[in-house]
C-alpha cells in the first residue's frame, strides 16, 4: 500500500449489512455531496495517532504523535504553526504498536489543567497511564515532571496495547486495553478478570484511594469478588483501536481490530463481555465452530476482512452543524483499506451501514472538535482532514 489520498464524492452511497454476516439488499440514499479536506494546508504532523479538544472556549486542537509529543494550534484552516504541549518522549518507546497512544483532557481541565495519558514504556514493556498538568491551562505548555502515575500494565508482547482514554459524563475515565499481544490471546487474558488486558477498564481520577485515583463504587467487580480488578468496565476485547461516547446519548463505542477474519463494532455496557478469544465478530474462534457463547454480547456490527479491510480505526457519533445527512450516525475507518463508512444507530441496535469516502490513506484516529465536526488524520502523510459538503 498505499494510494494517495484522493478526495472521492460518492453520489450514490452503497447500504452494507446490519449486524449479521449475510450482507443486505443493496439500496440507494441521498447524496450527501461528503468530502475529506485539508482541514490546516500549512500544517503536517509526524505520526499522528489521537485527535482531541480541550473542551475549554479556547477553540483549540491538539494532536498527539506516536513518539510522545502533544502539539497544539488553533483551530483554524489558516493556522501556520503547531507548537509542544507536551514532550514526554525520553519516557515513552514507540515504533509499531508502541508509542503514546492516546490523551484525553479532565472534564475541569480549565480550572485544573489537567491531562491524562496512555503511553509504553520499556525495560520491561508497560502501559502507563498518568496525569500531568498544565500550570496555564488556556495558553501553557506542560512540565513533564508534573507526571503522576496512575496505573501500569504490564505488557508481554509488542502489539496490541490499545491506547485510547475517554472521560464519561460521569466525569470516571474510561481505558481501552488490547489482550497483551502475539497472535489469538495465547494466555486468554481477554477472558481473565484477574488481568487488565483486553479489557474496558473505569477509574475514578478525582479519588485517591488506591494513590491518584479511585474505583467507582457501581464497577462491576468493585467489591473484589473472586479476586477479580475493580477497574475493569467490561471485557473480552481483543485490541480495541479508539473508543467513543456519543455526546447525546452517551453510548460508549468501540471498535475492535479483528485476528484473521472480521472487525467488529461493539456498543459497550457495564459488565459486558464481548467474547474474544472465544469469538471473532460474531464468528466461533475458539474453538473454530460450536463455541460457547452464553453470557458473550454480540457486536452490533462486524464486517469481513476479505475486501481489504483489516484494521478498524473507531470514530464519532456526528453531532456538528456543517452535514445534516450524518446527524446520529457513527462515523468509522479502516487504517488499512483507506475507506470510511457511516452506522446508522437505532437506540441500541445499528441500522445501515453505508460507504462515505474511498481511499482516504491510512487513518489512524478520527477526531472531533469542540462543534462536534469529524476529523481524521493520514498516519502516513501526516495530515489532519476535515469532513465537511463538497
Amino acid at each position: 500500500m498505499k494510494k494517495p489520498l484522493t478526495l472521492i464524492c460518492l453520489s450514490l452511497i452503497y447500504l452494507l449489512t446490519g449486524c449479521s454476516k449475510t450482507e443486505k439488499e443493496v439500496e440507494n440514499i441521498p447524496d450527501l455531496s461528503v468530502q475529506a479536506v485539508d482541514a490546516f494546508p500549512s500544517l503536517r504532523f509526524t505520526s499522528p495517532i489521537d485527535i482531541q479538544h480541550a473542551g475549554d472556549g479556547t477553540d483549540r486542537l491538539f494532536v498527539a504523535e506516536q513518539a510522545g509529543v502533544i502539539r497544539v494550534f488553533q483551530n483554524s484552516a489558516g493556522s501556520a504553526t503547531a507548537t509542544t504541549f507536551l514532550d514526554i518522549r525520553n519516557k515513552v518507546v514507540s515504533g509499531g504498536e508502541r508509542g503514546l497512544l492516546g490523551f484525553a483532557f479532565h472534564p475541569d481541565f480549565k480550572a485544573n489543567g489537567y491531562v491524562y495519558v496512555n503511553y509504553t514504556r520499556a525495560n520491561p514493556l508497560t502501559s502507563v497511564i498518568a496525569r500531568y498538568k498544565a500550570n496555564t491551562p488556556s495558553t501553557g505548555q506542560i512540565d513533564p515532571s508534573s507526571e503522576a502515575i496512575l496505573l501500569t500494565i504490564g505488557q508481554p508482547y509488542d502489539n496490541h496495547n490499545g491506547g485510547s482514554i475517554q472521560f464519561g459524563k460521569d466525569g470516571f475515565l474510561y481505558i481501552a486495553t488490547g489482550d497483551g499481544g502475539s497472535g489469538g490471546d495465547p494466555q486468554n487474558y481477554a477472558q481473565n478478570r484477574k488481568s487488565m488486558l483486553g479489557k474496558i477498564l473505569r477509574v475514578d481520577v478525582n479519588s485517591n484511594a488506591k494513590g491518584n485515583y479511585g474505583i467507582p463504587p457501581d464497577n462491576p467487580f468493585a467489591n473484589g469478588t473472586e479476586g477479580y480488578n475493580a477497574e475493569i468496565y467490561a471485557y473480552g476485547l481483543r485490541n480495541p483501536w479508539k473508543i467513543s461516547f456519543d455526546t447525546e446519548t452517551n453510548q460508549l463505542l468501540a471498535a475492535d481490530v479483528g485476528q484473521n477474519k472480521r472487525e467488529e463494532i461493539n456498543l459497550i455496557t457495564k459488565g459486558g463481555n464481548y467474547g474474544w478469544p472465544v469469538k471473532e465478530g460474531t464468528d466461533c474462534y475458539r474453538p473454530s465452530s460450536n463455541c460457547n457463547t452464553t453470557g458473550l454480547i454480540e457486536p452490533i456490527y462486524d464486517y469481513l476482512q476479505s475486501n481489504g479491510d483489516r484494521s478498524i480505526t473507531g470514530g464519532y457519533v456526528y453531532h456538528g452543524n456543517s452535514i445534516a445527512g450524518l446527524h446520529g450516525k457513527y462515523i468509522y475507518g479502516d487504517y488499512i483499506s483507506g475507506r470510511i463508512w457511516t452506522l446508522s444507530m437505532n437506540g441500541t441496535q445499528a441500522g445501515s451501514n453505508a460507504i462515505l469516502l474511498e481511499n482516504a490513506g491510512l487513518i489512524s484516529t478520527f477526531g472531533q472538535d469542540a462543534s462536534g465536526e469529524v476529523y481524521f488524520a493520514n498516519y502516513q502523510s501526516g495530515k489532519i482532514m476535515k469532513l465537511g459538503l463538497k
